[in-house]
């Protein structure tokens, strides 16, 4: 079992989810329980899976949510990149956010990869 409060890969994703909330304030009235609702939930499931599968008494098991915590990661990229074809958000907001994604799904990825030796 793993102290999820303490992993680096589980802080980065909280501040995602915050990042994630600031800027789907921003979004049109009628993305309220369309894009923004869904970004927010991704971004949610990202640490509450690593927090969830911290809990589990095999690295295989953890391993099982490690995967579904990637999978949001992914998804979150994709709802980014439509929020910026929607110009919904600007480039630069966009850019910062693809970086902070990107890093996380590299240290989900890697904490995935040590837990496998």
């Amino acid at each position: 079992m793993h102290n999820f409060k303490k992993m680096k890969i589980w802080k980065e994703s909280m501040d995602l989810v915050s990042e994630s909330y600031k800027i789907t304030r921003n979004f049109p009235d009628f993305e309220k329980f369309g894009l923004a609702s869904q970004m927010n939930r991704c971004a949610i499931s990202i640490p509450s899976n690593i927090a969830e599968g911290s809990s589990k008494s095999s690295d295989k098991h953890f391993r099982n949510y490690l995967e579904t915590s990637l999978g949001s990661a992914f998804e979150w990229e994709t709802q980014l990149i439509i929020a910026l074809n929607e110009q919904y958000i600007s480039k630069e907001i966009f850019e910062k956010l693809e970086h902070k994604i990107k890093q996380v799904q590299k240290m989900i990825s890697s904490f995935q990869l040590n837990l496998d030796t």
